[in-house]
């Protein structure tokens, strides 16, 4: 009996070791009253898990009229997969969710950058709908005329209705080489594109210097980006810029060490952020004391797409007063998941924390209000114009 791996959207720092010791006990457990010794030293150990059980013998008879009544082949797998996706969409949590293998595949390849055979798009869920959040340049959702704010509504001729983001991501990818159709709503307009997949590899950090003025856009935050950031503030240092725009917009989140990290470019040994279950604080992650950027002005960029971890960057460094938020009000997702493996490639990310700011903000719905309200409208981008971007600058001076 071992315990499963977890990852965390974003991660607490303890998990390593304690499951080091979890290991540790394990084989005794195993080889006793599993289910009785695992519930007395869990609280010791400082991890949580659930010894009960629930009767499923319904589902069980659904299962045996099902295979006895229905005219066709059933996929065995399938059906576990379907009942235990189930169960999960009944706690009526939307970041709550079961990722069978293939879906658990996808997630992994988007936190760390490498997509595989795709269109080169971000895919979010805005107002219950699968939605185009970022077309990556230069590759072929950009070449095809996707562009942000399209509504998914079918792929493949299939209806994508109320499809999660990780359900329309693993159906939209293929092998490079092969197509793929969209159908998408822009505004009232419907529109098709039928896109040739290609190999796609997606950094998750960018960054360059302008007149002076370093800019440093980070569309999510996975394994690299800690580094890759790092990576970029010794250059500005190096290039002595005057000014740094940190652009979070489009950005969904990804680890919370990440954006720790991030932080931590401009807030030295300070709270970023906290974690409270039930009420109670049971984490407090605190930057680094390397703060590269601290003391240059610094202006951060936002919108409605930014959540989870960039929420976490934009309340730390608003709350110290620290950078200057401009553009739109944030996403809104103040809650922390952890993702279990189940085995046979399955994987469950379940909601266990809700993520407080320095002064003890949880935004959860509400968002984060920017210092300075910008809009970017589709005549905008379709015109090449950024407003946000344009205001940011002025802010530094620009």
């Amino acid at each position: 009996m071992a315990e499963p791996k977890t990852q965390r959207i974003g991660i607490s720092k303890n998990v390593y070791f304690l499951t080091i010791a979890v290991v540790a006990v394990v084989g005794f457990i195993a080889g006793t009253r599993g289910s009785e010794l695992l519930g007395a030293v869990a609280p010791v150990l400082g991890f949580k898990v659930e010894t009960g059980t629930i009767d499923l013998k319904s589902v069980q008879t659904v299962y045996q009229q099902l295979k006895a009544n229905y005219d066709g082949t059933l996929d065995t797998q399938k059906l576990i997969d379907g009942a235990a996706r189930g169960m999960v969409a009944a706690a009526g949590d939307q970041y709550t969710v079961f990722m069978d293998a293939k879906e658990a595949a996808a997630f992994d390849d988007d936190l760390s950058g490498q997509i595989g055979g795709g269109i080169g798009a971000e895919i979010g869920v805005r107002n219950g709908e699968p939605t185009i959040i970022r077309v990556l340049a230069d590759n072929p959702a950009e070449k095809a005329g996707l562009k942000a704010g399209d509504v998914i509504v079918g792929v493949n001729d299939q209806s994508a209705k109320g499809w999660t983001a990780d359900k329309t991501a693993t159906s939209v990818r293929g092998e490079a080489g092969t197509t793929v159709k969209l159908t998408v709503m822009r505004g009232t307009e419907p529109k098709e594109f039928t896109i040739t997949r290609a190999t796609v590899s997606n950094p998750s950090v960018e960054s360059s210097v302008t007149d002076g003025i370093g800019t440093l856009t980070i569309s999510r935050f996975d394994s690299e980006t800690s580094m890759l950031a790092r990576k970029a503030a010794e250059s500005f240092k190096q290039q002595n810029v005057k000014g740094v725009i940190l652009d979070l917009r489009g950005n969904g989140g990804g680890y919370l060490t990440a954006g720790q990290d991030v932080a931590g470019l401009w807030l030295n040994d300070k709270v970023v952020v906290s974690e409270r279950t039930n009420g109670k604080v049971v984490d407090e992650l605190k930057s680094s004391t390397n703060a590269l950027l601290d003391g240059i002005p610094t202006v951060l960029l936002v919108n409605g797409s930014s959540a989870s971890a960039s929420e976490i960057v934009a309340g730390a460094l608003q709350d110290y007063g620290t950078a200057t938020l401009i553009g739109e009000k944030t996403f809104g997702k103040g809650t922390v998941q952890k993702v279990l493996d189940l085995g046979a490639g399955t994987k469950l990310k379940v909601t266990v924390a809700r993520w407080y700011t320095p002064h003890g903000k949880n935004i959860t719905k509400e968002g984060i209000s920017p210092n300075q309200t910008v809009g970017l409208t589709a005549e905008d981008a379709n015109a090449g114009r950024d407003p946000q971007m344009a205001a940011a600058r002025q802010k530094l001076g620009q």
